[in-house]
């Protein structure tokens, strides 16, 4: 199964995320009940009446959260919110994957702000997010994702809208994306772009819960055969658009995991074998996933080497740092490509070989219901140096004794 979060042209809040999940299916009635049991546990807000209903949004057909309350608040702590989330989530009966996610959420939302201003975690205030509202859409959401099952399924998240122009809001007015937004989506792996309006398209609470939903940022849909779709509408109205959040709900069809990796490439053509090697090494060491060198001919007939290197965003930038100060290059190209991978898990054994003991790690990869393993080259030539024995030898062994564990 495989769940696709598509906010490109709408972006994402709280209430569209858990309005899509229950357009999708989710029980909204185990969802209410649930979110209404935090009076016992956040003063001075009361939920006076809660649904979901059907709308006609821009000319689509989605689903979206009507809400009455009564609160007198206009700034809370963070730690109190939170609080509030776990107290809430022990009398609702979580289980433990959405206790967890839930606590992630709101944990996402207090770092951003105590990044932003430079305070600890426990002196967090809330303005906007001091709401009982930031409440119901992470507990919502939490109850909305365990009723589906959706925990446990590849969750794979298209570019964010986030919007443009200026915001304004209790820490005054400023560029949108604002701060918070910028903070809470830096180094999630999910990418964005402006969108279509100047106007905000993506909360601070909806971004907290996508980045705890889903790590794995795609440009096209994978392929997939679509079970069913959910449509969440947020509050704001738009001439051009439909503000609604859509998910789809798939099998997958094809026998390939996705994701999405850096290619960083530089032309040299002045630095000896030596120094790519040393280059290589230590890009390998910063987190590469592959790096490879070319030969080639450019202008004036000048030989080359060009060095490309796959990596990720978390290591894009010391990887850059490692290719500009050890080969000098002036300047580096970067493209984002799509990835389709076999499916593969990672194990280790500890084995008995000659008498010595031996941990040794391997990857299983799955095609088409046949699996392979393959051993990892640096145990492989340990052993094989430890024990004597060639490298094919040492291979035929360990291979042996695993499939004799059954691993």
């Amino acid at each position: 199964m495989v769940i696709v979060i598509d906010p490109q042209i709408a972006g994402v809040s709280g209430d569209m995320l858990l309005c899509s999940l229950v357009d999708l299916g989710a029980n909204k009635t185990k969802i209410i009940d649930g979110v209404k049991l935090s009076k016992k546990f956040l003063s001075n807000s009361v939920i006076k009446q809660i649904d979901f209903k059907k709308i006609d949004k821009h000319g689509i057909d989605a689903t979206e959260l009507f809400l009455d309350i009564d609160e007198n608040v206009h700034e809370r702590k963070g730690i109190e919110i939170k609080k509030a989330i776990i107290d809430l989530a022990k009398e609702i009966g979580f289980s433990n994957r959405a206790k967890i996610f839930a606590e992630s959420c709101i944990d996402t939302l207090i770092y951003s702000e105590s990044k932003i201003h430079g305070l600890p975690v426990d002196s967090v205030h809330f303005h906007e997010a001091s709401s009982i509202d930031t409440l119901i859409d992470i507990v919502g959401t939490a109850i909305a994702l365990d009723d589906l099952g959706i925990f446990d399924e590849e969750i794979v998240c298209m570019p964010i809208a986030v919007g443009g122009g200026n915001v304004t809001f209790s820490h005054g007015t400023m560029s949108n994306p604002a701060s918070a937004i910028l903070e809470i989506l830096k180094n999630s792996k999910l990418s964005i772009h402006g969108g279509h309006v100047s106007d905000e398209l993506t909360t601070p609470t909806g971004a907290s819960i996508l980045v705890n939903l889903s790590k794995i940022s795609v440009d096209y849909y994978p392929s997939m055969q679509i079970n069913s779709i959910g449509y969440g509408a947020g509050k704001k109205n738009f001439d051009g658009f439909s503000n609604v959040l859509k998910i789809v709900k798939g099998t997958q069809t094809k026998n390939f995991e996705s994701d999405s990796v850096k290619i960083l490439e530089t032309n040299v053509d002045d630095i000896s074998g030596e120094i790519l090697a040393n280059t290589i090494e230590k890009i390998m060491n910063k987190g590469a996933k592959d790096v490879s060198i070319y030969h080639g001919i450019t202008k004036k007939g000048r030989p080359t080497n060009l060095i490309s290197v796959i990596c990720d965003d978390s290591s894009m930038h010391d990887i850059m740092d490692i290719l500009v100060t050890e080969t000098g290059t002036l300047g580096i190209r970067v493209a984002t490509l799509d990835r389709f991978i076999v499916p593969r898990t990672h194990h280790e054994a500890k084995l008995t070989l000659d008498g010595k003991e031996f941990v040794v790690k391997y990857k299983i990869s799955s095609f088409k219901g046949k699996n392979h393993f393959k051993i990892e080259f640096d145990d492989l030539k340990l052993i094989s140096d430890t024990l004597h024995k060639s490298i094919k030898e040492t291979e035929s062994l360990i291979r042996a004794k695993i499939l004799q564990l059954g691993k």
